[in-house]
Order: C-alpha cells, then sequence, then structure tokens
C-alpha cells in the first residue's frame, strides 16, 4: 500500500504538461487551492468544497454576489426567453448569474447575464479547456472576458456522465440561492435546488403551465418550499429579507459588514455620503468599474445600509 502511494497516478506526466500549457496560454488562468485566501467563502461552507478550482478570467468573480440560474436543456420558447430576462435583471442589480453552460435554460441564462453589467460564472463538468458543449466555445469565451469559467477538473478531462451532477455542488455552492426555470421530473437541476438548501442557501422556481412536462420539476420544488417567484424584484425582495451579506470577508451570513460599529469604513459609504447620489457619480467618486460599483452597491443594500431611491440614486442609510 505504501509502495502505492508513492507511485505518481497514471497519465501524471501528461496531465501536468497539459496544465502547464494551459496556464501559459493566458494571464486570464488561474489555479486556487482551498486553502489560499482567494478560495470563494461561499464554497467553503458547503459540505464537500473542491480542493482546487481551475479559473479562467475573473477569480474575484467568484466571491461576487451571485444567483446561480438553471434548468432544462430542453426548454420552451417562453422557458429560455424568462431565463435571459431574469440573468439580464439580476445583473442590472449587481448579481452574477451562475450556471453550468449547458443547451436550453443555462445558455440562455449567460446571455441575458452578458447582456447586463455584473457578468456571470459557467462552471463546468468537463476539463477546464474543453468548452462542452462544442457550439458553445463562442459564448464560453464571452463567459471568461465578462466573468469566469471554472472547472475542478484537470485540463483535457473529457465530459463524463458523472461528472455534471458532481459540478452542481458548485453552481449552488457559489451563490446567495438558485433559481430553477424550467425542469422536468427527474433533472439535475433539482440535484442543484437540493444542494443550494441543504447549503443554506435560497430556492426559488418560476411555475408553469400545470400541462408542461418542463414545469413538472418547478411545481414540486414549491410545494417542497420553494419560493414562487414572478420577477426578479421578487428574488431581490426575498434576498433583502433574509438580509445576508453577499461577500462577507469571513464567508458568515450576517457577519458584521464593513462600517459598522467597530469595524474599518467602507470606502463606497464614505463616497456615498450623507445626501442620495447617483451612480455616475460614484463612479467618479471611487473610480470602480460599472460591475465591481454595482455589485458592491447590492451587498450593501442587501446588508440595510444603502437603499436604492427612484430616479437611479442611492441612499446611505443609518444602522440602528
Amino acid at each position: 500500500m505504501a509502495q502505492a502511494l508513492r507511485q505518481e497516478p497514471p497519465q501524471f506526466e501528461e496531465r501536468r504538461a497539459a496544465l502547464q500549457r494551459w496556464l501559459a496560454a493566458g494571464d486570464d488562468r488561474h489555479v486556487i487551492t482551498l486553502g489560499e485566501a482567494a478560495y470563494p467563502a461561499r464554497l467553503l461552507q458547503t459540505a464537500d468544497p473542491p480542493l482546487l478550482l481551475y479559473v479562467q478570467g475573473t477569480p474575484a468573480a467568484l466571491g461576487a454576489a451571485s444567483l446561480a440560474i438553471v434548468g432544462t436543456r430542453h426548454p420552451t420558447p417562453q422557458g429560455a426567453d424568462n431565463a435571459r430576462a431574469f440573468a439580464e435583471s439580476l445583473s442590472d442589480e449587481g448579481l452574477v448569474v451562475v450556471s453550468g453552460l449547458a443547451l436550453g435554460i443555462d445558455a440562455a441564462a449567460h446571455e441575458g447575464a452578458l447582456a447586463g453589467p455584473a457578468g456571470t460564472l459557467a462552471v463546468l463538468g468537463t476539463g477546464i479547456d474543453e468548452a462542452y458543449p462544442r457550439r458553445h466555445r463562442a459564448l464560453a469565451a464571452r463567459v471568461a472576458a465578462q466573468g469566469a469559467l471554472v472547472s475542478e477538473f484537470a485540463p483535457g478531462t473529457p465530459p463524463l456522465r458523472e461528472h455534471f451532477p458532481q459540478r452542481n455542488r458548485i453552481i449552488a455552492g457559489l451563490s446567495l440561492g438558485t433559481l430553477v426555470v424550467e425542469a422536468a421530473l427527474p433533472s439535475g437541476s433539482l440535484i442543484t435546488a437540493r444542494l443550494a438548501a441543504e447549503a443554506g442557501r435560497e430556492v426559488f422556481a418560476i411555475p408553469g403551465s400545470i400541462h408542461s412536462p418542463q414545469s413538472k420539476g418547478c411545481h414540486a420544488l414549491i410545494k417542497q418550499g420553494a419560493k414562487l417567484v414572478e420577477s426578479a424584484q421578487d428574488i431581490l425582495e426575498e434576498l433583502r429579507g433574509t438580509r445576508p451579506l453577499a461577500a462577507a470577508q469571513d464567508g458568515t451570513p450576517g457577519a458584521a459588514s464593513p462600517g459598522a460599529s467597530g469595524a474599518p469604513a467602507d470606502p463606497l459609504l464614505d463616497a456615498i455620503g450623507h445626501d442620495p447620489v447617483t451612480l455616475d457619480a460614484l463612479i467618479a467618486r471611487t473610480g470602480w468599474p460599472t460591475a465591481e460599483l454595482n455589485a458592491r452597491l447590492l451587498e450593501l443594500e442587501l446588508a440595510g445600509q444603502v437603499a436604492r431611491l427612484p430616479g437611479g440614486l442611492f441612499q446611505r442609510l443609518a444602522r440602528g
């Protein structure tokens, strides 16, 4: 046994060479291990966090306020439209959209998120260099440019059936909650929803026709306690009701945020001041990119420190 443990695993040199080639292909490629500060805090709170993550894109996006959107590979036209519309609206509000790059609802969610400012994460069931399905190679490149591709599988890993349910725990674990748009019974999307619930995250579902097989999974989730939603605003109101800190540094839900009593001053709260202010003014004051600023404003809004007013204004709130 000891001798077997000392032996290199099969194809070790070949896999190491593939990893080195992948890393050398661009400065947007990263490997994040479980013990690093860059490892996403929400994922650490799950039962089975991966030992390492291969990331192509912006690693910081993994720790941003995010919501998973998942569903069937064979959606109705209305289901695909709903996924795009919800994703774009949530991105406009500063939430990064997380999905799995699959056909159907996943692809529509990524497309909708790419139309907004916050970006999107695609969690792969293959090696980080193996966009699957192949028709989504161009979509994968856009996701990497406006967010990140993420995988726990080494470069060169082909699409194996058992890897896709495994990657669903990462989709659920990175996110504040999971929205199921359309899903049949049974469905991999229901696995993602179950994993989200087990991790203490919110589960949302869009209802559909009682005659549609693609709605059966969503109706089952609603019967089990998932939140029925009809608009992106329903999701935002529910998240505000739970008042989590979307990206607390220690990853602890409800942890005190910067700016609270005894904590360091928050530069964004300082930039807002005590009078209503526009997004353009905050961009000028902070110098932050729009997507980053929207994400941080949403975190403060969820924490009850900032209110979004009519006319695109933001108001700092007193903490009681």
